[in-house]
């Protein structure tokens, strides 16, 4: 293997090595379920990018096979971690949970859970109601 891209595939891996380990950090840290769900989505996502960026260099380099295995990972997980991030949004806002007081933007907090509200009551039958 050549030295640049040794070197490319040093600072890929340290690169997201730490932007997951700041995404767990700001896991553990922060103090409400939603301030909570930016360090998975938003860092450990770019760690993982860059995880499989130094990955992708490593394998590419090797003149007898053609991997893609690391192109269909970072697809997949460009695809889900948006979707799983909405999925529970949707579902603390459903269950109305808390935030911390000092949170921006309750006012839109507190519109998403009445919506929410309503969403639930329509799926309920008059009998249940």
């Amino acid at each position: 293997m050549q030295n640049w891209m040794e070197w490319a595939v040093a600072f890929f891996l340290l690169l997201g090595g730490c932007f997951v380990l700041i995404g767990s950090i700001g896991l553990v840290r922060m103090p409400d379920f939603f301030t909570r769900l930016h360090g998975p989505t938003k860092a450990t996502t770019l760690g993982m990018g860059g995880i499989l960026l130094g990955s992708i260099f490593y394998f590419s380099m090797s003149p007898e096979t053609l991997s893609v295995h690391e192109m269909l990972i970072t697809i997949f997980l460009l695809i889900t971690a948006p979707v799983s991030a909405h999925m529970l949004i949707k579902t603390a806002l459903h269950h109305r949970l808390k935030a911390v007081e000092h949170t921006q933007g309750e006012q839109e907090l507190k519109r998403g859970q009445a919506f929410a509200s309503k969403e639930g009551n329509r799926s309920e039958t008059p009998e249940d109601q």
